[in-house]
């Protein structure tokens, strides 16, 4: 069950909770909301657990929280799903009516876990709401979400101090991938400005098309050059990783400033500009750049939506990407690279 005050982002919480049981435990979920008072609240949960590949059981604003927490709970045993999760309204401590329901929810369905969904950006008032609802339920972990703001967690230290228990997991995003389990040293480095290496070696691993970095190994390797169709892949390789910033995020506070200014202008709008450049080209000019010449220009640039010299952008810096992929290839670094991309990662990172 997981509970919480308004707006702290319980509903997305119970998504990415989800789709972390299905993907990392290859569990069998069902979701529910009891939330009969903001408006498409129980839509929402609806749109999340079709999205993430999760069972939603049905329910209307007209009935009960109970009688909806009841009917799931017998889906949930009846259709042999591993876990239910159970999304409660948002409601305010002080408000003795609404602790009153969610501990009658608590009362009628006992779940294992009972989590305290909480803003990291909450401040005191975070504080004083995990005392009462460590009160009201007996909690039994806490999801600390919003943590990729400024404030990068530092409610955790007081939340966790009040309760006696433990973080559980850190929303990082809004995507439906973006929770990860509180691991404190890693947080420790967020706050402190150290960046966190290891998750983004091991976004890397669990994101990268391990096939399609194989294959392109073996190209490079082979002598055949680096060309817009691979650049393109490339390019939504990032997107999937959430795009540079998410990427930036995890390097230490002393790297992201040059890391920023050699990634230029490559941000998300960049990157969705540069593939349609790309997408707007014919199969044989991504394979042979060289045959792009003007009136192709000015054809790709139309069927992209972009002016001329965005497109002449790109060529120029897909040339020197190209003879820099030349060189590595030339040296064994690039074979050596997308193998590590591959599998684990250069230098000892990763699991053994």
């Amino acid at each position: 069950m997981l509970a919480g005050l308004q707006g702290a982002g319980k509903t997305t919480s119970a998504g990415k909770l989800a789709r972390w049981l299905i993907e990392k435990q290859r569990l069998k979920v069902l979701l529910v909301s009891t939330d009969v008072y903001r408006p498409a609240a129980i839509l929402q949960l609806q749109t999340l657990a079709a999205q993430v590949g999760a069972g939603f059981s049905a329910a209307d604003a007209g009935e009960s929280p109970v009688v909806i927490a009841r009917r799931a709970l017998a889906e949930a045993t009846l259709q042999a799903y591993d876990v239910l999760l159970l999304d409660t309204a948002g409601r305010l401590h002080v408000d003795a009516e609404m602790m009153a329901e969610v501990q009658q929810l608590e009362r009628e369905v006992g779940p294992h876990e009972r989590l305290f969904v909480v803003d990291s950006m909450a401040g005191q008032d975070a504080v004083n709401a995990a005392q009462a609802f460590n009160e009201a339920l007996q909690l039994t972990g806490v999801i600390l979400t919003k943590a990729d703001g400024d404030a990068r967690g530092g409610a955790a230290l007081s939340v966790r101090q009040v309760t006696g228990k433990p973080i559980l997991f850190i929303g990082t995003g809004e995507k439906s991938d973006a929770l990860e389990l509180f691991q404190p040293e890693r947080v420790a480095s967020r706050i402190l400005g150290m960046g966190d290496v290891l998750a983004l070696v091991e976004q890397v691993q669990a994101q990268v098309d391990t096939e399609k970095a194989e294959k392109l190994a073996k190209k490079l390797g082979s002598g055949k050059s680096f060309d817009l169709a691979d650049l393109r892949d490339q390019l939504a390789q990032i997107q999937r990783m959430g795009g540079m910033s998410a990427l930036l995020d995890k390097l230490p506070a002393q790297m992201q400033a040059n890391a920023a200014k050699a990634a230029g202008a490559v941000n998300e709008k960049a990157i969705r500009r540069q593939i349609g450049i790309i997408d707007s080209m014919t199969p044989r000019e991504r394979r042979r750049p060289e045959l792009i010449d003007g009136s192709r220009k000015r054809r790709i640039a139309q069927g992209s939506g972009v002016q001329l010299p965005e497109v002449n952008r790109l060529l120029k810096q897909f040339d020197q990407m190209q003879k820099t992929m030349k060189k590595m290839a030339r040296g064994g670094m690039m074979k050596n690279m997308m193998r590590g991309l591959a599998g684990r990662m250069p230098g000892g990172f990763g699991p053994q």
